[in-house]
């Protein structure tokens, strides 16, 4: 009778070896659940996104007869949209004094806003002896290709009005001018870029996001009436500050 062969014992490298294939196994199983998990999600948000969008589209339809009839206001109150201007924090500081007069002639402004397609920024002006334009657009346009252009009109400067006020600046880019030069080159700064580099331009959303917002706040100085108050409470809160410390003391 042959004798019953001993299995040989596994070795501790072998277990650790099965050990590690059946963790491995588990993990990837546990990392695709994840990742189908992720993909719903994404799947969500893109669908919460469109249902935003929709109700921001719904809403801008809805806002905007309110501004035609605060334009219609505007247009009886004098200086209404130089002195918004000049009371802005970041756009008073784009209006040289030569700006500033052809500005006393900005009889409206308007922005026009389709969050799909982009939006556009209107300044109407009356017969002024600057430039024979009566309305400067600037406009900024969203593709479908995920390109981002932006264009402004080009200005009919009267005879001996274009070199004062910045038609010669051809220079091109999305930042602001700096204060010696007039804020009228801002209508020939273009591009045409892929928006995921980052393309804006600083001056377009501050008029769309802020001034035109409630251009009534920089019209009355309420803006710099806030920033006084939020300097007071700070002044006010380093005071308390204080006054523990030495309590502590």
């Amino acid at each position: 009778m042959v004798a019953d062969r001993a299995k040989k014992p596994k070795t501790a490298d072998k277990v650790a070896e099965e050990d590690t294939n059946h963790i491995d196994k588990e993990l990837l199983v546990s990392l695709e659940k994840l990742q189908d998990i992720q993909d719903e999600l994404e799947k969500v948000n893109e669908e919460a996104s469109e249902k935003v969008l929709e109700v921001e589209q719904k809403y801008n339809e809805i806002r905007r007869p309110v501004y035609v009839r605060r334009n219609e206001i505007i247009s009886s109150i004098p200086d209404f949209w130089i002195t918004a201007f000049l009371s802005h924090p970041s756009l008073g500081d784009l209006l040289n004094e030569e700006d500033q007069k052809i500005f006393k002639y900005l009889d409206a402004l308007d922005v026009e806003d389709d969050l799909k397609l982009g939006y556009s920024i209107t300044f109407k002006f009356k017969p002024n002896p600057f430039f024979e334009n009566t309305e400067l657009i600037k406009t900024i346009k969203f593709f479908n290709e995920g390109t981002t252009k932006i264009s402004g009109t080009n200005i009919n400067w009267k005879e001996g009005m274009g070199s004062a006020n910045g038609s010669n600046d051809e220079k091109k880019g999305n930042k602001r001018p700096p204060s010696n030069e007039s804020f009228f080159s801002w209508f020939s700064e273009t591009q045409q870029e892929d928006a995921g580099e980052g393309l804006h331009d600083e001056v377009a959303e501050i008029i769309k996001e802020d001034l035109w917002s409630n251009p009534i706040k920089y019209f009355n100085n309420e803006a710099d009436e806030e920033d006084s108050e939020e300097d007071e409470d700070d002044e006010e809160g380093d005071e308390g500050d204080d006054e523990e410390d030495d309590d502590e003391d």
